[in-house]
């Protein structure tokens, strides 16, 4: 098989760890192999985080270099837009469909740039989904990262009760029903 490579992209404090450390961990169940990467940026002051997750029969190297990802994962609108130009040229986008304002919007140095999800999908293969509702359907508005997880994994060819075993085993007790829920609503979207 011919190593897949996924790149997790966000804001500190939406959970892109635990979405690939769920990601690593179905993919391992599966019988490959796997390399994880975290980049973190002042992602305990709400910066950037990017994860790599690349798995196949033989990975050397968690990291994704430009042009070589199949598949962006995006916890915000920005934080897409600044990983696109990791993404191949027949990758996939999945997106949330917030924006959350960096600190240069914030201060009023900068504007938030507008219709990022249109200027996406003109560029990429690119789904919105507003996993930010279904996480607050789910009954807490952290759990976006498992609405997308389960986006992700609707068109995925590993089965639905592996997703939900792996979140099981990944996912501390107190926030397993909450998780459990955004994921059956991320697939179900």
């Amino acid at each position: 098989m011919e190593t897949k490579s996924i790149m997790i992209v966000g804001v500190g404090g939406q959970g892109t760890l635990l979405a690939s450390r769920i990601l690593g961990n179905a993919v391992i169940s599966q019988g490959y192999d796997v390399k994880v990467s975290e980049v973190h940026g002042m992602s305990q002051r709400g910066g950037s985080v990017v994860t790599y997750v690349r798995y196949g029969e033989k990975v050397h190297s968690p990291i994704i270099d430009k042009g070589g990802a199949d598949m962006i994962l995006a916890f915000e609108l920005l934080e897409a837009k600044r990983a696109l130009p990791f993404l191949k040229k027949d990758g996939k986008i999945i997106v949330n469909s917030q924006e959350i304002d960096p600190m240069p919007v914030i201060i009023g140095a900068a504007v938030y740039p507008e219709n990022l999800a249109e200027k996406l999908s003109e560029s990429a293969d690119t789904t919105a989904v507003d996993a930010l509702s279904l996480a607050k359907r789910a009954g807490n508005p952290k759990a976006v990262n498992v609405v997308l997880i389960g986006v992700m994994a609707k068109n995925w060819d590993i089965p639905y009760e592996v997703w939900t075993d792996t979140i099981k085993k990944t996912v501390p007790e107190k926030f397993l029903e909450v998780n459990l829920k955004a994921f059956e609503l991320g697939y179900n979207s």
